[in-house]
């Protein structure tokens, strides 16, 4: 994207779980560090699935600094490596419990700072992995939501955080948030994807040899882009109109959302039951009188195993979300003799296109995935919104990369 003339630039706090399960995110850390120069980056948190770390931000940020003289040369905008090391802050490293909130961590703490520092701009928290931090902030300090321009990486990482995710719905409604649930796919699904514009052919291309960042960028993912977070900061970058989520551009085009679907069974549900793909779906089962001293329970679904919350009314809960429309078997683990055993299937589906003219009323400022079949690619809802723009961002990013090889001689 060209440099643009802006008031001020955008303020922005990156959520990540880099390092945790999915590589996909040093990609994405690179491309922010790309433009850099065109943001105000206030924070920069790890909230990883699994073993990641504020390490492997420090990690990427390492890379940054090497190429950084390049950059410079083009821009003296870019931030120094060590005011982006500053910011780096260690954020929740556990899902959250059935509450959805447990204890303040230094990456909430961060982002209430952030939100209630003396700035009149909105500040933009980008949601990359669990959403945790974000939860646990607006609980500690509900008076920064006003300030709060949220996009959500949702899909595979609602699936991992429903509890902190349902906690956000139920309590705090009002919040500014873009819900991307498989939009955020087009920008590695779809659109023009011939020679140089192919996952590996691009990388191959416009990214290998290309600085410290270009070279780190290849040896994740084997050397192609997926960059599944990366559709949040494009949106930041290149929307004329961000209090508009309707408008077209680079991060997806988004509607306003109706009711987030939300499912209790009392019983165990069988492949007759359907609920929408990205859904919550709450479990409540009686767990009788023969309990033992600590009773715990596990609902294992694909390769989760969610642990089940004992409430003073009798049951024990469970929460799940489906990242994709198929059949999902369960089956419970325990030492509690009335659920061990017990198994059950729930079958999701593909939001209806009738959605799309149902705002709620309830979640006023919440859009999320068209479900419109013109705008899918493949079975993901919303994701041609970003795929067409594929050659545009692409372009964009690889004239990005050359500043990491080259510097400009002619400042």
């Amino acid at each position: 994207m060209p440099d643009r003339a802006v008031p001020q630039p955008r303020r922005v706090i990156v959520s990540s779980d880099i390092g945790g399960t999915d590589p996909d995110d040093f990609q994405s850390m690179i491309h922010l560090f790309l433009y850099a120069d065109t943001l105000d980056i206030e924070g920069l948190i790890s909230s990883p699935f699994g073993l990641g770390g504020k390490k492997n931000i420090l990690h990427v940020i390492d890379q940054y600094e090497k190429d950084y003289q390049n950059l410079v040369s083009y821009s003296n905008k870019y931030p120094t490596a060590d005011s982006l090391r500053s910011i780096t802050k260690q954020g929740a490293t556990k899902v959250a419990d059935y509450t959805g909130v447990s204890s303040p961590t230094e990456g909430s703490e961060w982002i209430i700072e952030r939100a209630r520092f003396d700035d009149p701009r909105p500040l933009y928290v980008l949601v990359w992995g669990g959403i945790e931090d974000l939860a646990q902030a607006l609980h500690d300090a509900p008076d920064i939501l006003p300030k709060l321009r949220v996009y959500y990486i949702g899909g595979p990482n609602k699936k991992w955080t429903p509890d902190a995710y349902q906690y956000i719905a139920d309590n705090h409604p009002n919040l500014w948030i873009i819900e991307s649930n498989a939009t955020y796919r087009g920008w590695f699904t779809g659109g023009d994807q011939s020679a140089e514009w192919s996952n590996d052919g691009f990388a191959e291309k416009y990214i290998k040899d290309h600085g410290a960042m270009g070279n780190f960028f290849m040896t994740q993912l084997g050397g192609t882009i997926k960059m599944g977070d990366t559709p949040s900061l494009a949106w930041v970058l290149n929307s004329t109109n961000p209090e508009d989520p309707t408008t077209s551009n680079w991060g997806g085009q988004y509607i306003k959302a109706w009711d987030r679907p939300y499912y209790l069974f009392t019983k165990m549900p069988n492949e007759k039951d359907s609920i929408q793909e990205f859904a919550i779906l709450e479990i409540a089962l009686p767990i009788g009188t023969n309990l033992p001293e600590k009773p715990e329970a596990f609902l294992n679904v694909d390769n989760q195993s969610l642990s089940g919350h004992f409430t003073e009314d009798g049951t024990v809960r469970f929460r799940f979300s489906p990242k994709s429309a198929k059949t999902f078997t369960f089956e419970i683990k325990s030492n509690v003799p009335d659920l061990n055993g017990k198994t059950g299937k729930v079958t999701a589906v593909i939001p209806s296109a009738g959605l799309a003219n149902q705002a709620s009323d309830k979640y006023p400022n919440w859009w999320t995935d068209n479900p419109n079949p013109e705008f899918m690619e493949r079975d993901h809802i919303g994701a041609k919104t970003v795929s067409k723009w594929r050659k545009e961002f692409l372009t964009d990013f690889a004239s990005r990369m050359d500043r990491c090889q080259t510097p400009n001689r002619e400042r």
